[in-house]
């Protein structure tokens, strides 16, 4: 964000040598408009032009021309803006955990204003949707139908038991392993009481270490493979409607017995789409750090887009050959 900040003094130059100002800007002999004049020398806007495009003008005109894509692509500001206030709700919080004025880092960074840097915050917004769904845009229904079969499923209801190994941070490894045994022996002994007959509620109330659902009988309902550890999901699906682990599940919280109450239908592709599209499109992101500049470059041939200043051209073709 800071670097579109960094550019703002170039974009304001360029409305200087269009003659968007109120000024009416001389020209010299030849026609070109003069931009500045001193005693013995006339800089023209050619001159000052030359000398720019080798200072950053390929990012200055990359960022005009992603600036211009984004709000076509996408022009309406309210989830840009709820995004950019969010963001600088945090960042504020965090300067004022430290003592520091927020404001004033602002202005240090180069913006005039709040409004000012909420814009540029809005704007890498939209720039990144724009990445996002071209990036679905390229997903096909070969994966889509693959993450349907392996990853989508009904919502899960069951009833649990968690033991919890009693350990604490100054406890030594040996003794860290004596509370494991212990909590395993313990999640063994309550698998013994149900084969003899006892009621998974009541053992759940008296024994997990689970307050939030022990209560309720260890009642668990409504949850999908994401909402869970692994070990705990693979278990609750690998048991049949009625029937419980005959061995502890182990996991990072401590051990679990659980019982499966229902799975409900596995939801249709269709009604699934969206949300695989999301989740393959943010795992594709995660994997390839280039993936968000390789997509502007594609959108970019996309919209056609040809420069026409050949040096600036070379500049641009230097810059994305990494990304095509």
């Amino acid at each position: 964000m800071k670097k579109l900040k960094l550019l703002l003094p170039l974009l304001c130059v360029g409305l200087v040598i269009t003659g968007c100002g109120e000024k009416t800007i001389p020209k010299l002999e030849n026609g070109e408009e003069v931009v500045a004049k001193l005693d013995g020398k006339e800089i023209s806007a050619n001159e000052l032009y030359s000398e720019l495009k080798f200072q950053g003008g390929t990012s200055v005109l990359v960022n005009l021309i992603d600036e211009f894509i984004a709000k076509k692509e996408i022009p309406e500001d309210e989830d840009a803006l709820k995004y950019a206030d969010a963001q600088i709700s945090t960042l504020k919080a965090q300067y004022e955990s430290y003592g520091e004025d927020f404001d004033a880092a602002l202005t240090s960074a180069g913006y005039k204003n709040l409004d000012e840097f909420k814009q540029v915050i809005a704007l890498d917004y939209k720039k990144n949707e724009v990445a996002k769904n071209y990036i679905k845009s390229t997903i096909t229904d070969k994966e889509i139908n693959k993450y349907y079969e392996n990853n989508i499923y009904g919502q899960m209801t069951v009833r649990y038991i968690l033991v919890k190994p009693e350990t604490t941070d100054d406890m030594n490894a040996d003794e860290k392993t004596e509370a494991e045994n212990t909590a395993l022996e313990e999640a063994k002994e309550i698998i013994k009481k149900l084969k003899k007959g006892e009621k998974f509620e009541e053992l759940a109330k008296k024994h997990s270490d689970d307050k939030t659902t022990s209560g309720e009988g260890g009642l668990y309902s409504g949850f999908d493979k994401n909402d869970v550890v692994e070990e705990f999901w693979n278990a609750s699906v690998a048991l049949k409607d009625g029937a419980y682990t005959t061995s502890p599940v182990k996991s990072s919280y401590g051990y679990f017995v659980i019982l499966r109450v229902k799975q409900a239908e596995k939801p249709s592709l269709e009604d699934s789409k969206e949300e695989i599209l999301d989740t393959l499109t943010q795992e594709k992101i995660s994997t390839d750090a280039n993936l968000t500049i390789t997509s502007w470059v594609k959108i970019r041939e996309k919209y056609n887009l040809d420069i026409i200043d050949s040096d600036i051209n070379s500049e641009y073709k230097k810059t994305i050959k990494d990304y095509k």
